[in-house]
């Protein structure tokens, strides 16, 4: 009798052990759910509570699902604010948290929200259906209005993708008018050799390119057809008419017998060349009646015996180019029935009756004079400076 309550008392503390462990598993098998399997059970328990209308477990299922995702997304939201937003940023940030707050609730000790509620329940509340229909007929224009301002932005991006379309078509355009024009004026060994035949079809490829182009496209066409001296009278051979050096490495010119590779004629009248960069460009002899020229840079271009009859060359920097040949009192304009006189400048000289030269840029003496004698009555008015005391030739008296 003696040994059980021994026996006894080494089991009880077996017991108790026991009883620990199962508390332990269960609260490490707790532990081991995720708060996404929790929430979806507050919100299922929720569900039941609502279908079964009980309100206790709908409100339990309720309040722990919103415990359990502020849980959730809290780190969330503090890694973006630590990310995102500086320290001075933050305070900012939960300053006008408390700003706000704050506000509300004097909003609440003065009177606010009393005045707010007898202000709402002075309203006609009747009348507010005709008030709902003048706001939704204001919603329909204004959805109207953003309609029309969409259609309109598309309509720009498109205009501008049609424009830079177009630019890489004219500039792959102009490659193949040169290539074509260097493969047709010159041999293979890259000498200048250039047939009647050949000079008719490169004219007629020229032709056809300035009127398919732009202002800037021309500019190009006339840079490189100046610079590589398709333009330019070359001297020529008598016998076999191929283009003759000028002992230095280049082509020798003969202003007053020389023959054009490219002939330009009148595929410049009315041209628009606003603005464009024409320096150093051979333009002489060209028909450019009615071309715009404004604020075209025409430095060092050369514009004997070229036809400028009413032109505007308003806003044109005309430094150093060449209007003339020789001296600027004997110089005259290009003529029908006599030929030019290079050394005396007798009708070497470009036709400038009627240009517009308001405003022109870099006007030096000879010009003014010669624009002044042979450029009439308009012109006359448009020089800067005006022309007292030059003779007006082409009317025959002195203005």
């Amino acid at each position: 009798m003696a040994t059980e309550p021994a026996k006894d008392s080494w089991e009880l503390p077996d017991i108790s052990w026991q009883i620990t462990q199962q508390r332990r598993n269960l609260l490490n098998q707790s532990k081991n759910y995720s708060p996404i399997t929790l929430l979806l059970l507050g919100l299922v328990i929720m569900s039941i509570g609502l279908s079964s209308k009980i309100p206790w477990m709908g409100i339990s299922g309720a309040i722990f699902s919103l415990l359990l995702s502020l849980r959730i997304i809290f780190p969330s939201i503090k890694a973006w604010l630590l990310v995102y937003l500086t320290p001075d940023e933050r305070k900012s940030l939960l300053g006008f948290i408390g700003f706000g707050l704050a506000l509300l609730g004097l909003f609440n000790y003065i009177g606010v929200y009393g005045l707010i509620r007898n202000w709402l329940d002075q309203i006609k509340w009747d009348e507010f259906g005709s008030w709902a229909e003048w706001f939704g007929a204001f919603g329909q224009i204004m959805i109207a209005v953003l309609a029309v301002y969409v259609a309109w932005e598309q309509y720009v991006i498109s205009r501008d993708l049609t424009i830079q379309q177009n630019r890489i078509t004219q500039q792959q355009t102009i490659d193949a008018y040169f290539q074509g024009v260097s493969e047709l004026a010159l041999n293979e060994e890259g000498l200048l050799e250039d047939w009647p035949q050949e000079r008719a079809i490169a004219e007629g490829r020229t032709a056809a390119i300035m009127s398919s182009i732009d202002a800037n496209g021309k500019a190009k066409v006339l840079r490189f057809l100046s610079r590589s001296r398709l333009i330019v009278p070359l001297q020529r051979d008598q016998q076999l008419g191929r283009p003759m050096l000028d002992g230095y490495g280049n082509y020798a010119e003969d202003r007053a017998y020389g023959v054009r590779v490219i002939f330009l004629g009148v595929m410049l009248a009315g041209a628009d060349l606003a603005g464009q960069d024409l320096r150093w460009t051979d333009l002489s002899e060209a028909n450019m009646v009615r071309s715009d020229l404004r604020k075209a840079d025409l430095v060092k271009a050369n514009l004997s015996r070229t036809v400028l009859y009413e032109a505007d060359l308003s806003g044109a920097d005309l430094k150093s180019t060449r209007f003339f040949y020789g001296s600027v009192e004997t110089a005259s304009p290009r003529s029908r029935k006599y030929p030019p006189n290079y050394e005396t400048g007798a009708y070497t000289g470009a036709v400038v009756e009627n240009v517009n030269c308001t405003n022109v840029q870099n006007l030096n003496r000879e010009q003014r004079y010669y624009l002044c004698a042979w450029g009439g009555n308009l012109t006359r008015k448009t020089i800067p400076g005006g022309c007292e005391g030059i003779p007006n030739r082409l009317e025959g008296d002195i203005k």
